[in-house]
């Protein structure tokens, strides 16, 4: 079980239905919310390499320092644009030297890790591996991308060829195995120990890493206190990072139930960096807000943002979820979903297939997809909550019954809006 101390269901949604404990200060995070990006300084080292490449004769080098710089524009803006970008210039650098420099191939396989297209990370991946250059940063990749894949066998046994205790990249990598199998104490621990070696290398990317992660790990633990602080620690690294700024949102709306500020912080994060589920975010807000046109708004926006075919399948799991639950097209989300399921057979992705089948009526295909692909292999709260109500659906009591405790352990990080819903289990 993820959550080890279960209070009583009744108890916490009582707590849940007041308002919680204020643990944030407008004060403390106000001095980072006035980022204005300028585009025209954030290019001049893409520029500086466009006009590198343009007077050479060898750009080999060239292209890559550009989709380096490319890949920092996406980092900061959100803008898909970049990224792609980035990939041109790492496929033509590769064309170069024809797949001989692991680390081109590591770069280019981090691309595609970022645009979700894992599979074809992996084939570039084992390619570096075979090259047999820098092979401990191969096997990290490595095990990143099985994990994304659910290929959990060889996940960990790349980790463990990498066990080094006093390995900051390993105990990272530790520390979301321990929460992939649902020991969040054992995830939080390993990433203390991750954070404490960052603090002692004092390497701003370090310890910016662990800061949001351990954030996130704390938050799912109901350390609420503790996750605004890290968050807060993150932005006195760097004012401008958006996942930090998203991650006091977050407790501002879900723990504080703030709806108005939460919006208000979420406003200035998109007003310089901007993808497609912060909208999707939104919507929640305004739903739990009561407010219907907000709502209706940030879903015709999430919408035409991820029309975008630059985008591919990287917003899947949200499509599927807009349109089986927000849309109530399931036929639509089911064929995403089973696309999904092709490119990244875990049980996350079967759930969302599980998902798509039980809203299109079938619900002995749904209870199927869950006995045979999902419960038991993850303990991710959304993914619970889907199980219940198809276990619900064909009867099965006294499971449902234990997964209502969990879900009630989580109800931080599923949301307000989700309060009724499992209450109604």
């Amino acid at each position: 079980m993820r959550i080890k101390n279960i209070l009583p269901i009744v108890v916490i949604l009582t707590l849940l239905s007041c308002n919680s404990e204020k643990v944030t200060n407008k004060a403390d995070y106000n001095q980072y919310l006035s980022t204005k990006i300028n585009t025209t300084e954030l290019l001049e080292n893409v520029n500086f390499w466009t006009n590198r490449i343009e007077n050479s004769s060898s750009s080999y080098s060239y292209l890559i320092s550009r989709a380096n710089a490319y890949t920092k524009v996406f980092n900061t803006t959100g803008n898909i644009d970049y990224l792609i970008n980035a990939e041109k210039d790492l496929i033509e650098a590769n064309k170069i030297v024809k797949d001989k420099d692991a680390g081109l191939l590591k770069n280019l396989a981090s691309n595609y890790i970022s645009q979700h297209r894992f599979k074809e990370a992996l084939v570039l991946l084992n390619k570096a591996e075979a090259n047999g250059s820098k092979l401990n940063g191969t096997k990290k990749m490595l095990f990143d991308v099985h994990l994304e894949l659910g290929n959990y066998i060889y996940a960990e046994a790349y980790l463990k060829d990498l066990k080094n205790t006093t390995s900051f990249d390993y105990l990272i990598r530790l520390a979301k195995l321990e929460d992939h199998k649902g020991n969040l104490d054992g995830a939080i621990e390993n990433m203390e120990k991750a954070m404490a070696i960052a603090e002692e290398s004092n390497l701003t990317g370090m310890k910016l890493w662990s800061y949001t992660n351990i954030a996130d790990f704390y938050g799912h633990a109901g350390e609420i206190e503790k996750s605004y602080s890290y968050y807060l620690k993150s932005l006195e690294l760097d004012p401008d990072n958006a996942y930090a700024k998203k991650g006091i949102a977050w407790i501002v709306y879900s723990y504080e139930k703030n709806p108005k500020e939460a919006l208000t912080i979420l406003n200035h994060v998109t007003s310089y960096h901007n993808t497609p589920d912060y909208d999707l975010l939104k919507a929640e807000i305004a739903e739990f807000n009561k407010d219907s046109d907000l709502k209706l708004q940030s879903l015709e926006n999430y919408q035409t943002s991820v029309k975008n075919v630059l985008y591919g399948d990287m917003y899947n799991k949200y499509n599927v979820m807009v349109f089986s639950d927000d849309l109530l097209l399931p036929e639509r989300a089911l064929e995403i979903a089973m696309k999904e399921v092709e490119n990244r057979p875990t049980p996350q992705s079967y759930d969302l297939l599980a998902w798509s089948y039980y809203k299109l009526g079938n619900i002995n295909k749904a209870n199927e997809i869950i006995e045979n692909f999902v419960d038991g292999k993850t303990f991710e709260p959304s993914v619970l909550y889907h199980v219940a109500e198809i276990y619900k659906a064909v009867g099965k009591t006294k499971e449902v019954k234990h997964l209502k405790s969990e879900l009630t352990a989580s109800l931080y990080e599923l949301g307000p809006t989700m309060v009724d819903k499992i209450y109604q289990l």
